[in-house]
């Protein structure tokens, strides 16, 4: 995400080139307003999906046409049901080392349909001006179907958002292993988790329910605001990520231990490579 010099015919009179900081992003939504272009990326996906979304954005001011640096930038989403609504654990917006790129994250619990949909509230301040953007948005469940996001009623009876966030590409070694947990305070208030334990038992269904050694429970990291651990992937195949969740005085509020009367827990997530 930087601007790089060539030269034309070994000429000494360079000139800058801007390189795309976007070239190997997916454009997932272009939005055109009268002041401004508002063009939402992602990194690994295509569309929108459910779980852990990460977000990249760019606004660009039409009268100028650059792309806006410094701007304040902040999202909302909100899930319409039948009979109900309510949002889903979101991030704040921080832009990235390309002052013009912007980026934050939404965990989206489940796909939209016929009758219930998704959307995007884009707040953003600009030179003191105020903009709020409203865009539908079609989310949908991941085309291998596994699950990478857990909505669940945990035994202190609050609700928790657990979604999967990496490895993105796993490989057979101890991979750094990530997670974001939000608990719901309210039908549009999920805020982060702190101090909780994650703790993983991965074991191979197809495989005679083997694990694997060396595994790391996730324990918070208050710098990116994530869970972290390592995971032990012995074999290329199907796993299943059991998982307890455990609270900062012990207590387990959601899963199980996977024995021989037991072979999974009900708090899980699933990866295939």
């Amino acid at each position: 995400m930087t601007c790089i010099s060539c030269s034309k015919d070994d000429a000494d009179d360079n000139t800058e080139v801007e390189e795309n900081p976007m070239e190997d992003f997916s454009l997932l939504k272009e939005f055109d307003y009268d002041e401004h272009t508002l063009e939402v990326y992602s990194e690994n996906n295509t569309q929108f999906e459910i779980g852990y979304t990460p977000l990249y954005m760019r606004i660009k001011d039409k009268v100028s046409e650059k792309y806006v640096e410094n701007a304040d930038l902040s999202l909302k989403p909100m899930m319409h049901m039948e009979n109900m609504m309510h949002s889903s654990p979101v991030s704040p917006v921080v832009a990235t080392d390309n002052p013009t790129v912007y980026t934050g994250y939404v965990v989206f619990q489940m796909p939209g349909n016929a009758t219930e949909y998704w959307d995007i509230t884009f707040n953003y301040s600009l030179n003191g001006t105020e903009f709020s953007k409203t865009e539908r948005i079609d989310v949908v469940a991941p085309a291998d179907g596994l699950k990478r996001v857990n909505t669940f009623m945990g035994t202190d009876e609050t609700r928790y958002v657990l979604a999967y966030v990496g490895p993105v590409a796993p490989q057979v070694a101890l991979n750094d292993m990530t997670a974001v947990l939000h608990k719901m305070e309210t039908m549009m208030e999920f805020p982060v988790v702190e101090g909780y334990t994650v703790e993983i038992d991965p074991r191979m269904p197809g495989m005679g329910n083997h694990s694997s050694p060396n595994n790391v429970d996730l324990s918070y990291n208050g710098q990116t605001q994530m869970y972290a651990g390592k995971l032990s992937l012995s074999m290329t195949g199907y796993w299943k990520i059991n998982m307890k969740l455990v609270d900062d005085e012990g207590a387990v509020l959601k899963g199980e231990d996977v024995t021989d009367e037991n072979p999974e827990s009900s708090l899980y997530f699933e990866i295939e490579f």
